[in-house]
This record gives C-alpha cells, sequence and structure tokens, in this order.
C-alpha cells in the first residue's frame, strides 16, 4: 500500500530580496565569486515583522488554498525547523492557533536541512496510524538570524522562507506504484559529524543563540556520498529505477552538490528542480519550497515520479519517492 498523498502544496518568501551585489557591499565577496562556488544569485532576507511562524502560516494558507480544504480538517501539523520562533512552545502551535485549527497534534521537528523529510515520514506514519486523516507538513527558516555577517564562507548561502504540502491519509485503495502517494523513505543520522556543521550556541550550553559554522569541503564531500547513497536505497526499496523518475526535487544547498549527485546516479541534469540561484539555500523550507515552484509553473504534474532528497547538519539526511 502506498502513503500518504500530497494534495496541495504553497510557499512563502519574505519580502526583501537580497542580490550577490548587495552582499558584495558589507562581506568581502562578489557576484562571480558567489556564483562560481554555489550557483546563487539572490535570496530573500525577512524584515523584523516576518517570523518563522509568520512565513510557515502564509505557506500553510497557500497549501490549503491549492488543495482545496478548510483549515479546520486538519488534525495535524508538523513543522521542521532549527529556527523557531521560541525555545517554547513549538513553532506549529503558533501556526495552529494562526490557522484557528486547534485541538489537534501540533510539534515541531528538528533536522535541520533534512527537516522536512523527517517532518513528512512522521506525518506519514501518523496518519497511517490513524491518528489524524489530514496535515500540514511545513518547512520554514529565518537562517538569517543564525548568520555570522562577518563570515563570508557562510553568510552567502543561506535565505528565508518557507514551503508547506496538504498530506491526506492513503485510502483503501491506497495501491500500485501508478497511484499517487508516498512510495518509499529512508532517513539516516550521523552524529559524529557535529563539528562539520551546527550552530555555536544554544540555551542548554551558551544561553545564547548562536550562529552557523560549517567546514565547507568536507560537507560537500559527505553530501554527495550519502545523498547518492540513499537514493539508491529508497529505488531498491519502490523497485523503481532511476530512469523512471519524472523529476527530483533536492534540498537547495549548492548547484554543484546537485550537479555532481545526479550525476553520480546517471540522472539527467535536466530533471533536476533548481532554485538555489533565486533562493540560496533555505535549510528546511528548501525542498517544498522547490516542490511548489516546480508543481505552479507547470514542471511537476499528476502522475509524475518525484524524488525528494536532502541533507543537513547533524548530520541527518534522507530521501522519499511520491507519485504525485
Amino acid at each position: 500500500m502506498n502513503g500518504s498523498r500530497i494534495i496541495g502544496t504553497g510557499s512563502a518568501l519574505p519580502r526583501r530580496i537580497v542580490t550577490n551585489a548587495e552582499l558584495a557591499e558589507r562581506v568581502d565577496t562578489s557576484d562571480e565569486w558567489i556564483v562560481e562556488r554555489t550557483g546563487i544569485r539572490q535570496r530573500h532576507i525577512a524584515e523584523k515583522d516576518e517570523t518563522t511562524a509568520t512565513l510557515a502560516t502564509a505557506a500553510a494558507r497557500a497549501a490549503l488554498a491549492d488543495a482545496g480544504v478548510d483549515a479546520a480538517s486538519i488534525g495535524l501539523i508538523v513543522l521542521a525547523t532549527a529556527t523557531p520562533d521560541n525555545t517554547f512552545p513549538a513553532t506549529a502551535t503558533k501556526v495552529q492557533a494562526a490557522l484557528g485549527c486547534r485541538g489537534g497534534i501540533a510539534f515541531d521537528v528538528a533536522a535541520v536541512c533534512s527537516g522536512f523529510l523527517y517532518a513528512l515520514a512522521t506525518a506519514d506514519s501518523l496518519l497511517r496510524t490513524g491518528m489524524a486523516q489530514r496535515a500540514l507538513v511545513i518547512g520554514a527558516e529565518t537562517f538569517s538570524r543564525i548568520l555570522d555577517w562577518e563570515d563570508r564562507t557562510t553568510c552567502v548561502l543561506f535565505g528565508d522562507g518557507a514551503g508547506a504540502v496538504v498530506l491526506e491519509a492513503p485510502g483503501a485503495d491506497a495501491g500500485g506504484s501508478d497511484a499517487p502517494g508516498i512510495l518509499g523513505t529512508r532517513l539516516h543520522a550521523d552524529g559524529a559529524c557535529h563539528d562539520l556543521l551546527y550552530v555555536d550556541g544554544g540555551p542548554s550550553t551558551t544561553q545564547t543563540v548562536g550562529h552557523v559554522r560549517m567546514r565547507g569541503p568536507e560537507v560537500f564531500r559527505h553530501a554527495v556520498v550519502n545523498l547518492s547513497s540513499v537514493l539508491k536505497e529508497v529505488l531498491e526499496e519502490t523497485g523503481i529505477s532511476s530512469d523512471e523518475i519524472d523529476w527530483v526535487v533536492p534540498h537547495q544547498a549548492n548547484a554543484r552538490i546537485l550537479d555532481a549527485t545526479a550525476r553520480k546516479l546517471g540522472i539527467s541534469p535536466d530533471k533536476v528542480v533548481v532554485t538555489v540561484d533565486r533562493h540560496a539555500n533555505t535549510s528546511a523550507a528548501s525542498v517544498p519550497l522547490a516542490l511548489d515552484t516546480a508543481r505552479r509553473d507547470g514542471r511537476i504534474k499528476p502522475g509524475d515520479l518525484v524524488m525528494l532528497e536532502a541533507m543537513g547538519g547533524g548530520f541527518t539526511w534522507g530521501a522519499s519517492l511520491i507519485r504525485m
């Protein structure tokens, strides 16, 4: 039996766009340097009145409208973020209150850039048990709030935004790879890689928010190996070949990682959805943002086989194959 079905997608971006040229005015970098190494040309940066919760709520409303369902039908909200509005309560509860669908389940998931895939798998599992019939799965970040704007190796890489999907529990007739739904998911983590990508702060250690710290070349090597490996796992689990995949929607970290992973799997670059040039790395928001972008511009259509994949700090990584 297939898993839960995606019946709607939505996204939200902050009003302010920051180009590479604008960044070059405040840090020692250039548009050419950033584009050559990352493929990024611009990113959206949240203003003071824009928070993870407000962006998540806007993306959720767009997804509900796309699905044609009311917020009252949502019994579960799983929100992936590394930048919650508060240490507690969960940002998901703020979204729940804003949407007016109180009384159901709402909580956050922290798996950084892989967070949306972790949230999607968690929501799918809960829907399969009957805990709810319909869920909002959201990835939302205001990563600009944890950047060291003096560190040119990291501050040029990230942006803010949110993406969401409406997930519906599988029906009695949910069977076969041709039916819509989640066909297979694999998730992993390796805490031994903590020092390669982390934030140097936290309420339990420093009582500060801290900033992103990253050893880029080592993260790059792990990303290509881990992502290609987990994609193969999902293909083996589902019995589907890479040639059958219509679209790959990857975490938008770096254009070179996207190219290298596609080559390693023998997937045509034409099948890879790329939004990193416009959005930069939006962490947990990047996969649902890219998914919504490709659905709304007509690339991803009903019936398409879509592979989602991501890797983030922790390390965490995973992939999910979905029939739209």
